[in-house]
């Protein structure tokens, strides 16, 4: 299925310069998103996988299905100070800045099987300090997966030797 059409383009969001990739649109359309929590339930399927790990925000709607779809528990990694038990938590840096991201200490068991769910690959960031957290719980990532990919942001070579999947590619700036 052909994902592209269904991904709304938003120019100068949030600022200038940015082609804001909208997977909302996407959502509308209940064959895709059936088609995208279907194909990686058959990917990972043969996998052994434990647990889903979804990113904040989005990366929770398509982890949060996969999860219910292959019966696995599902582990949101959030923005710091969102979840209210204990946490270990890992920086990573921004265009500007920095932020953090956190995971409950006792979500998962040291030598479990994790997959990374986000809607978006630009610059690899965030998912990359997910990838840091799961080191740190002695957890083993099979794939980072994500509905779109903007390959001229190198995004898959910040998360190398990490595993990448993608369903569709963008070539902006």
């Amino acid at each position: 299925m052909d994902l592209a059409p269904l991904i709304r383009n938003i120019p100068d969001f949030p600022k200038p310069g940015i082609q804001f990739k909208d997977i909302t649109t996407l959502l509308l359309d209940p064959p895709a998103f059936r088609h995208i929590v279907d194909t990686w339930a058959e990917r990972y399927a043969a996998k052994n996988v434990d647990a889903i790990v979804g990113v904040d925000a989005r990366g929770f709607i398509f982890g949060a299905a996969l999860a219910y779809k292959m019966g696995l528990p599902f582990v949101p990694a959030r923005k710091k100070g969102k979840l209210p038990g204990e946490t270990i938590s890992e920086d990573f840096a921004l265009e500007y800045g920095t932020d953090t991201v956190e995971v409950h200490i006792d979500a998962l068991n040291e030598g479990q099987r994790v997959v990374i769910i986000d809607d978006l690959l630009a610059t690899g960031g965030t998912v990359a300090a997910v990838a840091r957290l799961m080191q740190k719980l002695k957890v083993e990532v099979v794939e980072a997966a994500f509905v779109v990919e903007l390959p001229p942001l190198k995004g898959r070579e910040k998360l190398q030797p990490l595993e990448v999947h993608t369903l569709v590619e963008f070539m902006v700036e």
